[in-house]
């Protein structure tokens, strides 16, 4: 494979090298490139985030500052992971505190994510590392005393980009405790496709953990009380009758954005007391638009 990609970018450049406008190409657009972009800021505790890039970085520098007018100041700076650039920040996270920063590295464009926390104050990395995870955003607790995460075993040396992944199984990793001692939410086995993607909602009263099965646009929702140290992990939406993606809770009420009986989408309330169908809620109904997402703020949804 090595020979065969060095023989064929030898003859791709052998042509391209050639080209007389070429260079200049590269030059206008380079300048046309070449401006400030800085993302949306967002707020986490005693901290606003934000990313910023000053025009040809390969990837933006994630910004801290303590306020909008107050001095910015580089909290992670991802063109710094490698020396040969090969290292992505792929995903970011603050706790709700904002005194902690979880962050996902991909390495040499692979899916599988290491994850590290970063102390926000001195922007130095604690122990805590995260390995072998994949498909998977990570969900903080309320309180930043730990995440929810999924991934899969560790895989055989030298398989780790060819080998099959199957049973994902989800953990909560406890910040300072290493990756051993972390506690297993929910495996199964018995159905080694599933996935697992956790969130928790505001309050932090419950784990929301959608299910899904490759890449078909199907999902199930199963639910965890986090007030009950020992509950149970239960299903709160079974079938993968259609998707279902979650929005926002309001004590017992979970919202979701789904296409069932909607295929342009709607919004709807499931209860997590009384979760059967019949029970559902309608909240926004679907329309001649497609309803491209949602999100809650106070009590009014935009």
């Amino acid at each position: 494979t090595e020979a065969w990609v060095e023989a064929q970018n030898k003859a791709t450049f052998g042509y391209l090298d050639n080209i007389p406008y070429r260079e200049e190409l590269r030059d206008r657009l380079s300048k046309l490139w070449n401006y400030e972009k800085i993302g949306a800021p967002f707020k986490e505790g005693d901290y606003t985030y934000f990313y910023k890039n000053d025009g040809l970085q390969n990837q933006s520098v994630y910004y801290k500052a303590t306020s909008l007018e107050a001095p910015r100041q580089v909290l992670l700076n991802p063109n710094t992971l490698s020396k040969d650039g090969t290292v992505a920040l792929a995903g970011a996270v603050a706790s709700k505190d904002g005194k902690l920063l979880a962050y996902g590295l991909a390495d040499g464009g692979s899916d599988w994510r290491t994850w590290k926390v970063r102390d926000v104050a001195s922007g130095k990395d604690l122990d805590d590392l995260v390995q072998w995870v994949k498909f998977s955003s990570i969900a903080w607790m309320p309180d930043g005393s730990g995440f929810f995460y999924g991934r899969y075993a560790e895989p055989q040396e030298g398989q780790e980009l060819t080998g099959t992944n199957e049973n994902q199984r989800m953990f909560f990793h406890k910040i300072g405790d290493p990756q051993s001692k972390d506690q297993l939410i929910l495996e199964r086995p018995d159905h080694p496709k599933w996935g697992f993607s956790p969130a928790v909602t505001d309050d932090g009263r419950y784990l929301i953990i959608q299910n899904w099965k490759g890449s078909e646009p199907k999902s199930q929702i199963f639910i965890k009380d986090l007030q009950q140290s020992d509950s149970d992990v239960k299903p709160l939406i079974t079938g993968f009758d259609a998707e279902y993606e979650w929005i926002a809770s309001d004590g017992d009420m979970l919202f979701f954005m789904t296409d069932h009986e909607a295929p342009k989408r709607r919004l709807i309330a499931v209860s997590a007391k009384q979760p059967e169908r019949s029970e559902w809620r309608e909240v926004i109904p679907q329309t001649e638009d497609v309803l491209e997402g949602a999100n809650l703020f106070g009590s009014v949804f935009y």
